[in-house]
């Protein structure tokens, strides 16, 4: 019996070949097709090891099935994204278990259009008809599988965001973590003036420096220390499939993902005035703050790509940000991208001549934050209640958006289980005041250690 366990919220993911194996891959090939009958898909793949055979058995799953597959090879999950739009197929897949540990791998799945496809739309149907193995009948005339990798519309697009005559030759390290972002940088940076200095730049699905994940402190360590040592302008080191950017001031110093959210929404204002703004209920105050005085209307979703990407077609916003730092861009069909951002505070820097440090350090003194803070707990909604129990008598704003927001006077905190992980996710913000930040962590942590 097929263990299914690796089917989540968003995506599937999970353990090889436990949760994730040719076998399951191939399965969900025909389950797509026969929920969805689509005629044309895009499949793509990450750096790690199992990804060509899984992709292999995704696509002899699809082609059996009659449905056509364009094939782009190693790539990025956005390039799927804009492959499925830009090409008009009916749906993609993208192979990948993004930041997760070695070992873990899964798929990222979009319908017509790029639209998500969820827990909700699509993804439990899927794994309903492999449980029941309930497939349309083999096509008598099994489809084709043809590679596409060739990358100029998606790099067009790419450069679409900013206007090449006013980019500065700056310095800039850049650290693909030995993921998938290398090759499809390289073909990106030849348009632009810069000098990129690179770091674990091959892909290497044994990850030798470790996972790439750059929300891990230890994992930011090199890139930090390269732009100190080459005296750069500023860093950026992408996860495994480059679906989310971070980036690094030219003192080495980390920028958290929350006050790029209200940087790239003042930025894209300053163009599209009055405009609509999604952010995500973890972080929120800096967000709402710059959105407001940018001339934006700032709008809450819940957490999650799919969440956010509904949203923003709902209310037709044109760009929708997420602590975590995925970005997401409505003239990129709603999608989320690594690279787009990079590229707007590059040409942000270049006009300006400020540093990025100056363009966010008025942001990050009036509403520090603690960063996202993890906790392997086995009893998070018990935790959640007492946490709420626990300041109630203080009569806070209370926000169930996602997970717990309270909301003080001088600060607020979000506390959620992940839906991707088996994680409790603290946020605690204040106005103006680290210490109150500090203090109100160690509270909240104090409840998770005695229950936990």
């Amino acid at each position: 019996m097929q263990d299914l366990s690796g089917f989540k919220a968003y995506d599937i993911r999970g353990e090889v070949p436990r949760q994730i194996n040719p076998d399951l891959a191939y399965q969900i090939g025909r389950a797509y097709a026969s929920e969805f009958h689509p005629k044309k898909m895009i499949v793509g793949h990450d750096i790690r090891l199992e990804s060509p055979s899984l992709s292999k058995a995704l696509c002899d799953g699809l082609i059996a099935s009659g449905v056509e597959v364009w094939h782009l090879g190693l790539c990025g999950t956005e390039e799927v994204y804009f492959a499925t739009s830009h090409y008009h197929a009916d749906g993609g897949i993208m192979i990948t278990a993004s930041h997760n540990p070695k070992g873990n791998n899964g798929m990222k799945l979009v319908g017509l259009g790029s639209k998500p496809i969820s827990r909700n739309s699509g993804l439990t149907a899927i794994k309903q008809r492999i449980e029941k193995q309930d497939f349309t009948a083999l096509s008598q005339t099994p489809a084709d599988v043809i590679a596409k990798h060739d990358k100029s519309a998606y790099i067009e697009k790419l450069l679409s965001y900013i206007e090449l005559p006013t980019i500065k030759p700056l310095k800039i390290v850049v650290n693909a973590g030995n993921g998938a972002a290398g090759p499809t940088f390289d073909l990106l940076a030849k348009h632009l003036p810069c000098e990129f200095i690179r770091l674990q730049h091959e892909p290497d699905g044994n990850f030798p420096q470790g996972v790439p994940n750059p929300m891990i402190p230890q994992n930011r360590t090199i890139t930090e220390q390269a732009i100190r040592e080459h005296n750069a302008d500023f860093g950026i080191a992408w996860d495994g499939d480059f679906d989310r950017c971070f980036l690094f001031d030219h003192n080495g110093q980390f920028i958290e993902g929350y006050y790029l959210v209200g940087l790239l929404a003042e930025t894209l204002l300053a163009t599209q005035p009055g405009s609509k703004i999604v952010y995500d209920p973890r972080l929120t105050w800096n967000t709402i703050e710059q959105v407001t005085q940018a001339g934006g209307e700032p709008i809450q979703s819940k957490t999650g790509h799919a969440f956010i990407k509904e949203h923003m077609r709902k209310v037709d916003a044109i760009y929708g940000g997420e602590m975590s730092a995925h970005h997401y861009f409505k003239d990129f069909f709603y999608c989320d991208s690594g690279m787009i951002p990079w590229l707007l505070i590059l040409q942000l820097i270049s006009r300006t001549g400020k540093t990025l440090h100056q363009l966010v350090a008025e942001r990050t003194a009036a509403y520090p934050c603690s960063g996202e803070l993890n906790y392997k707990v086995q009893n998070s909604k018990q935790i959640i209640q007492t946490v709420q129990e626990t300041f109630a008598e203080q009569n806070p704003t209370v926000d169930l958006t996602d997970g717990l927001g309270l909301e003080f006077a001088e600060w607020r905190l979000n506390i959620r289980t992940s839906n991707t992980e088996p994680l409790l996710r603290l946020n605690v913000e204040s106005r103006g005041n680290v210490a109150l930040v500090q203090d109100k962590v160690r509270q909240v942590e104090a409840i998770i250690n005695q229950i936990g």
